[in-house]
């Protein structure tokens, strides 16, 4: 590189070069707005200087424990305000934060305790039923400390010696945490749905949560102290870097453990909440929302969906009950939504099936992301952008992860070329608008959930009177997609679909369970591969 004279005596040092992260944002917020409403929960209300205290303590009790950089917190954790503490507290020890998916089954559980090396593990009472077994299979022994939420009336055991409230005033509030020596230090570890075989485990840096977080304020045109309800799960991505982004603006997080139709009209209507993000069952639960559990909403109020287009009935309604609604596109290596539609004001006279048509793209890239393409992988040249030639969709930039933990092949597989590799298929047109047409590895994307078709066929195979199995996505209006499985039986054998279903809740997680069965010789090229774009048409007709 050829030295110029901006390269001689103007270096790095502290006073020019701070590494990006997003826990900075929560000091500010907490230094400007220290009386503002930071968190919303039942009867609870906690400020920004309140939220900062007890993240410090956070970090305080678990440095005391002798977790430091590097060492994995994994947490259990519904949409509670101790899962929003964590957000920060963990990684303000140095400590790499792992939200497990609630919705996992025991094995795949352990599996990510153990591959993550989790040295600390807080969980929820609720996940009782399904942490302890998980913990009888790992082969690490974290430290648990259980979370007792006051806003939770149900069953479930303790599983640890340390409650979390104890654990946290065991730490000083004015802890003087460190920020990261390097911006490229992990901040999270999310495990994705063990689509091929087991989960893999996505890593976050700092850097990137905190373009992401910043992103999120610009795309979603985020004013001074929004009111932003928690339905989206904190386990997903880390809830889309939202937990950082509200201290950015100090907006005020609204709690919500269960998501269902009269707790979200109530908070909305309670609380004045100005955003939400959500998969398609949320809008669904709104729009399907009976009169007894609506209520008027005080103003209009921003949605952000990173499913299956919503379909245009779907938008509809929710604008006809107050919502707009943005659609958003992105996955687990992209730190969650990093693809926004943005809807051009000219767009607004055309013909309904033209905005339908607008509305199925999932746009462009957010201003964090340097670059969005569709390539093709084998010449990793851009598509021509005419709307029709298939090509890889592709992500370049520093709200892409550091890669998989203890997985260089795949790694290096998903970065070939210098891009990362989505393995969806799409198309670009004219305007530069990207739109998925096809998902290379047969994801099914149910209520914001990853399904492995090939995990529900191999559950389906193992049942004594199947012969072969076929598992595709099924449109749904509630759901985005649900499983649809086409089977056929060996000879002479007889078995039911309800029996099949039965069959497929013993070893898989409740969504993941084909929602209907098909008994049918299943199409097949000369060479005997299935034919699934034919099934994805037979689905569309049940």
């Amino acid at each position: 590189m050829t030295t110029t004279i901006y390269d001689q005596g103007l270096d790095r040092n502290p006073a020019n070069f701070q590494p990006l992260t997003p826990l900075s944002f929560l000091e500010r917020a907490a230094t400007v707005f220290p009386d503002h409403v930071a968190v919303i929960h039942g009867s609870l209300r906690r400020s920004y200087r309140d939220l900062y205290a007890r993240a410090r303590r956070l970090a305080s009790a678990l440095a005391r424990h002798g977790i430091g950089r590097g060492d994995t917190v994994a947490v259990m954790l519904a949409n509670t305000p101790a899962m929003i503490e964590c957000h920060y507290g963990v990684p303000m020890s140095g400590a790499v934060l792992n939200t497990l998916n609630t919705r996992l089954d025991p094995a795949i559980l352990a599996f990510c305790l153990d591959h993550g090396e989790a040295k600390v593990l807080i969980t929820d009472r609720e996940f009782a039923r399904v942490m302890a077994p998980a913990l009888q299979q790992a082969k690490v022994t974290p430290l648990v400390i259980d979370y007792d939420d006051p806003e939770y009336a149900g069953e479930g055991q303790r599983l640890g010696t340390i409650d979390y409230e104890d654990f946290l005033a065991s730490g000083d509030p004015d802890h003087a945490w460190a920020m990261p020596g390097d911006e490229w230090d992990a901040i999270s570890l999310n495990y994705t749905s063990g689509t091929t075989g087991d989960p893999k485990g996505v890593v976050y840096h700092h850097r990137g949560a905190a373009l992401l977080a910043v992103g999120n304020v610009v795309t979603g045109t985020l004013g001074k102290h929004p009111v932003y309800l928690w339905t989206l799960p904190m386990f997903h991505c880390n809830g889309w870097c939202f937990p950082w982004t509200l201290s950015v603006v100090a907006g005020t997080h609204v709690c919500l453990r269960q998501v269902r139709a009269k707790a979200m009209y109530d908070a909305i209507a309670d609380h004045g909440v100005t955003h939400l993000c959500g998969a398609p069952i949320v809008m669904s639960l709104l729009i399907n929302a009976s009169d007894a559990e609506r209520r008027p909403l005080p103003h209009r109020v921003a949605f952000f969906t990173a499913a299956a287009p919503p379909p245009e009935a779907v938008l509809a309604g929710m604008a006809e009950a107050g919502f707009d609604v943005t659609h958003l596109y992105g996955l687990t290596e992209t730190y969650g939504p990093a693809v926004v539609n943005e809807w051009h004001a000219d767009w607004d006279a055309l013909t309904k099936p033209e905005q339908a048509a607008r509305k199925a793209r999932q746009g462009v890239r957010y201003p964090p992301l340097e670059a969005l393409d569709v390539l093709d992988p084998e010449t990793m040249r851009p598509v021509p952008a005419d709307g029709e030639t298939l090509g890889e969709v592709m992500f370049r930039g520093n709200v892409v992860m550091r890669g998989y933990l203890k997985n260089p092949k795949s790694t290096q597989a998903a970065f070939a070329g210098g891009w990362f590799h989505s393995g969806d298929l799409g198309v670009k047109h004219p305007d530069g608008y990207i739109q998925l047409k096809d998902r290379s590895k047969d994801i099914i994307i149910s209520g914001g959930e990853n399904i492995s078709s090939i995990e529900v066929e191999e559950a389906l195979f193992k049942h004594p009177a199947v012969a072969a199995a076929a598992v595709v996505a099924k449109p749904d209006e509630k759901w985005g997609e649900t499983p649809c499985a086409f089977v056929e039986l060996k000879a002479s054998e007889m078995v039911s679909a309800e029996e099949l279903i039965a069959w497929c809740r013993q070893s898989l997680a409740g969504y993941k369970v084909p929602k209907h069965v098909v008994f049918t010789e299943l199409p097949k090229t000369s060479t005997g591969k299935i034919q699934k774009f034919v099934l994805r048409e037979m689905a569309k007709a049940i």
